[in-house]
């Protein structure tokens, strides 16, 4: 039975959802037959269109949540519609497709990828992987003109990124060779001959590159992002019956930011569309700030030619800015045109229409020097903060146009003791915790690196615990002797003035050098990072920094998770897992300019001032934004071509006319300016370090800034003053909570609530296990084998391990299932090479029993891997079924078990079957028919264990659910020692163990 608080009329539900839309969103939202263009601008409520559009079709009975898919340009906006869509609706759903192109397109060639002849088990290269890949195969390359002497490896960055862009457009390694061949019968060139050979050469080469790039990728079982797309349109047009598959289910499809899109992006939503063409798109070229070129409107124009009978809905009324602000910002970027859409098509006024009233302050400043503008602009936003005493330092936000502008301002914050977040999308490798990490490794490769054991010994590892004039000591002793810092600490009992609670501390040192050196002969650098976090206490100094509420550490943490997941994914894809050829990799990304991607969450932890590049800033707002940094050369950017272009012919697109660099960057421009609610503060110094005077921006002059002002100064000394008592008014820190709860954070909770604070919200990394390894080897070998026959069976297609010519074979084989096991052997975390292929060989053997099982009973498989999300009290839980089978009177809840079999069970052992029949009772679209029997099936030797839930326990295991989340609510977790610490996986970190 549904929970009775999900019962609710739709009738009602809709009306509610449409309750505060203005006559143009309601349209969007109610708008169901037929393409649908939206034009919004910035503020005008897009996002909250889209998630209600959403919701709206769910609940009116046009789609179910699986048969529409919401595509999007980042993880988090996906997370952040989907987390809007779990609001709005009043129940839960199954297979809701919000997700970004590539996860959408990885997901559909998991499943589907074997029918274009893509192996099963696929790895996915980063940008950084596919360097390496052409750097580690460099002489298949056969480069002259992207092989200068001086630095032969000079262009391989810039070559993956040309390869990159050739995906975009949707251009093959056989379209760059076939327009090579060509190329040198053009006799209409202005060159001369001599530059016209060169030229020539040129691009066959890099033509030839690609092409041998691509091979490579093949080889290896490799695919890149840009793959991702041009594949899954492949699989598509080639195998029309898959695509006709996907045109049914997905009956209507959202494209957020659809001005982003690339040729191939929109190669693929036009495929699914057809052709019903219930296809929705939002897009606004005034902020495409992430386009090649600045094409951003020309997606546009052809969308509506590709679909001349769209409805076509602007959103103009603005929830978010003073007037003033907006038509300024409106003036401005009308400097774009022609290359705008409301310069193109006459029928669009894209004029906002501020809803908030007043007007907005608009304040412009000129400094002397850079000192004076970040003094300058602290100063205004503490005397902002003291006239409005009631606002959050959440509610300022300073904006620079790169990465290296923002540290001034970060330092300026910090000494005035002001709660400050930088909303950096690169520079992990310079977070102090990873610099430690590295600076380790770096010492395992090489003990006589004195500056990595320095950086060791001033980490928080050795916090109070070597005296400063200890370390002055060693350091001395270390260049008066001439000798590593490494070979002095060896030795330190035998250096003079040093304390022997000192040489002590230096024996733990020596302890662990000696120790993780062993490991890195035979352990991949994963094991070592973890084992080094452990035995140095870096984790035990984690957990404490969120035991004192400090508010750092959800960060840092953070931080160390995003390295750790670099780490495997380096493991992944390289069979040399060892430090040395990771920190060889950090190396020569950071010698390229790439310091480390990182995935921040501007929401978390407590209040504090944002500073972040207006890329970053994207999609956020502020009451107050401060532009910096406003001079010439420095915003506008100086025009950096692309170091390799695509050929003008091979490109698919329309390419603008103009200045394209300038009207990237007005774009940019405007981003920031509409970011502001009520007050905008835009500012340049006259003395960035050159020699010569800075002029303004042109920016500046072209949205009226254009009288000269007398330059500020500010005294240092001065500007501390008042500020030493002005501190953040610091709200009690809390971890921030899931928003979704799954069966593995009740049971964690339950066996130990600090335990659930350690994996579910401080995610403090985990060392893997090989039962993980093996489990999910297990469990994915059987979704991969039933899913093929699922496939045969119902679509009655030809099956994946047909020979070519042979006919059409059943893929319901055991050598076939074998196959399968083969190629997803996942072999991380085993004792050693004998422990995995011990356990390799009893997975063979499980797998026949599974076999046999399978094809004596031949089940009615109904559904694999089940997502399920479903509302308890409006608490959204999550979780996923191994399998559903479809028996005599309902269905059947199957879930895999690769542990000890288990004869009787308890009421405890019950529980996730539990919760998965809540689930399904809670969602009759898709389980539209009792749950008749819950089965625990046991690899190991193939026994069942099926039950039926009474009623009475679904009842408990309901109010036990929401027990457990109030609890959590309530941040509070104490230690509970018990048996089970021993394991426990962070046993070794942890002073309440048992």
């Amino acid at each position: 039975m549904a929970d009775k608080n999900n019962i609710m009329s739709n009738k009602l539900k809709t009306q509610k959802l449409l309750k505060g839309l203005n006559q143009a969103q309601a349209q969007a939202v109610k708008h169901t037959k037929g393409p649908l263009l939206i034009i919004a601008g910035p503020g005008t409520g897009k996002t909250m269109v889209i998630t209600k559009k959403i919701a709206w079709l769910i609940l009116n009975k046009q789609a179910s949540a699986d048969n529409i898919l919401a595509l999007t340009f980042t993880d988090k906006a996906s997370q952040e519609m989907e987390e809007r869509v779990d609001k709005i609706l009043p129940y839960g759903y199954v297979d809701l497709w919000i997700s970004t192109f590539h996860s959408f397109c990885q997901r559909i060639l998991d499943d589907n990828g074997t029918d274009i002849g893509l192996p099963l088990k696929f790895t996915l290269l980063n940008s950084v992987q596919q360097a390496f890949l052409i750097l580690d195969n460099f002489d298949k390359f056969e480069l002259d003109y992207y092989k200068p002497l001086g630095n032969p490896t000079k262009f391989v960055r810039e070559m993956t990124s040309h390869f990159s862009r050739l995906k975009d457009e949707s251009i093959s390694p056989a379209d760059y060779l076939k327009y090579a061949a060509t190329l040198e019968l053009n006799k209409d060139s202005v060159m001369s001959d001599e530059a016209l050979d060169v030229e020539v050469a040129r691009i066959k080469e890099i033509a030839k590159a690609y092409h041998a790039y691509q091979q490579l990728l093949l080889d290896n079982n490799f695919l890149d992002f840009g793959d991702l797309i041009n594949y899954t349109i492949k699989l598509f047009k080639q195998r029309p019956h898959i695509l006709k598959k996907y045109q049914q289910q997905f009956k209507y499809i959202l494209v957020d930011e659809f001005q982003d899109t690339n040729y191939a992006q929109y190669e693929l939503v036009k495929l699914l569309s057809a052709p019903k063409n219930n296809i929705t798109v939002v897009s606004d070229g005034d902020q495409g700030i992430y386009r090649w070129r600045g094409a951003s409107y020309n997606n546009v124009i052809q969308f509506k030619q590709d679909f001349s009978a769209l409805k076509q809905v602007i959103l103009t009324t603005n929830y978010r800015t003073k007037q003033n602000i907006l038509d300024m910002a409106y003036k401005f970027i009308q400097l774009n045109n022609p290359n705008r859409l409301e310069a193109q098509d006459k029928t669009i006024n894209k004029k906002l229409t501020a809803k908030q009233a007043g007007q907005g302050e608009i304040n412009y400043t000129c400094y002397q020097s850079q000192t004076d503008e970040v003094y300058g602009t602290i100063e205004k936003i503490i005397s902002l903060k003291k006239q409005n005493p009631k606002t959050s330092w959440n509610d300022f936000a300073i904006l620079v146009r790169t990465n290296a502008q923002a540290e001034q301002f970060c330092s300026a914050l910090r000494s005035a003791d002001i709660s400050h977040q930088y909303l950096a999308r690169t520079g992990l490798f310079s977070k102090p915790v990873i610099m430690d990490i590295l600076s380790y490794l770096k010492l395992l490769d090489n003990y006589h690196e004195s500056p990595a054991i320095y950086r060791i010994l001033i980490s928080p590892i050795f916090s109070n615990k070597i005296k400063n004039e200890d370390l002055i000591n060693l350091m001395y002793f270390a260049r008066r002797k001439n000798l590593s810092l490494y070979e002095t600490i060896k030795n330190s009992a035998n250096v003079p003035k040093i304390s022997v609670k000192t040489v002590e501390q230096l024996k733990h040192l020596l302890s662990w050098i000696e120790k993780h050196t062993q490991m890195a002969k035979t352990e991949p650098v994963s094991k070592i990072v973890r084992a080094f976090l452990n035995d140095s206490g870096y984790a035990r100094f984690l957990i404490k920094l969120a035991d004192k509420k400090e508010e750092q550490s959800v960060a840092i943490i953070s931080y160390l998770n995003q390295f750790l997941k670099k780490i495997a994914s380096f493991e992944a894809s390289n069979t040399d897992k060892s430090i040395a050829n990771f920190s060889r990799i950090v190396e020569l990304m950071i010698a390229t300019g790439d310091v480390g991607s990182i995935s921040s969450d501007d929401q978390a932890g407590p209040e504090s001032v944002k500073v972040s590049t207006i890329h970053s800033a994207k999609g956020l707002e502020w009451q107050w934004v401060f532009i910096t940094n406003l001079a010439d050369k420095r915003f506008p950017t100086i025009n950096r071509k692309e170091p390799i272009e695509i050929p003008e012919p091979l490109i698919k697109e329309i390419i603008p006319i103009g200045d394209i660099h300038i009207e990237e960057e007005r774009r940019l421009f405007y981003v920031a300016l509409t970011r502001a609610k009520q007050g905008l503060y835009l500012s340049f110094a006259e003395n960035y370090g050159g020699k010569l005077k800075k002029k303004k921006s042109r920016f500046l002059t072209e949205i009226g800034f254009d009288k000269e002002i007398k330059a500020k100064t500010y005294n240092q000394n001065d500007f501390f003053q008042p500020t030493a008592n002005i501190k953040a008014s610091k709200e009690k820190f809390e971890l921030p909570l899931p928003t979704k709860f799954s069966f593995s954070q009740f049971e964690g909770f339950k066996n130990c609530p600090l335990q659930y604070k350690f994996s579910f919200l401080l995610k403090i990394p985990r060392a893997g296990k090989f039962v993980f390894s093996f489990g999910k080897t297990m469990h994915d070998t059987l979704d991969k084998f039933l899913k093929q026959w699922l496939k045969e069976k119902n679509n009655k297609q030809s099956n994946l391990f047909s020979k070519p010519g042979k006919g059409n074979h059943s893929g319901l084989s055991l050598k076939n299932l074998l196959n399968i096991y083969e190629k997803i052997w996942i072999d991380d975390w085993y004792d050693s090479q004998k422990h995995a292929e011990e356990f390799k060989q009893s997975g063979k053997e499980q797998l026949k029993m599974f076999y046999n099982n399978f094809i004596k009973t031949k089940p009615n498989v109904k559904y694999l891997e089940q997502g399920i999300y479903f509302k308890i009290k409006n608490y959204s839980i999550i979780g996923k079924i191994d399998r559903v089978d479809e028996i005599k009177g309902g269905f059947e809840i199957i879930d895999y078990k690769t542990g000890n079999p288990k004869k009787i069970m308890s009421a405890k052992d019950k529980e996730q079957l539990f919760i998965y029949q809540l689930a399904c009772e809670a969602l009759p679209d898709k389980f539209d028919k009792p749950i008749k029997q819950l089965t625990f099936y046991y690899l190991k030797d193939g026994s069942r264990v099926s039950f039926q839930a009474k009623p009475a326990e679904l009842d408990e295991m309901r109010l036990k659910i929401i027990s457990i989340i109030d609890k959590i609510k309530q941040q509070h977790f104490p230690p509970q020692p018990s048996q089970l610490c021993k394991y426990c996986d962070f046993k070794g970190i942890c002073e309440y163990r048992y």
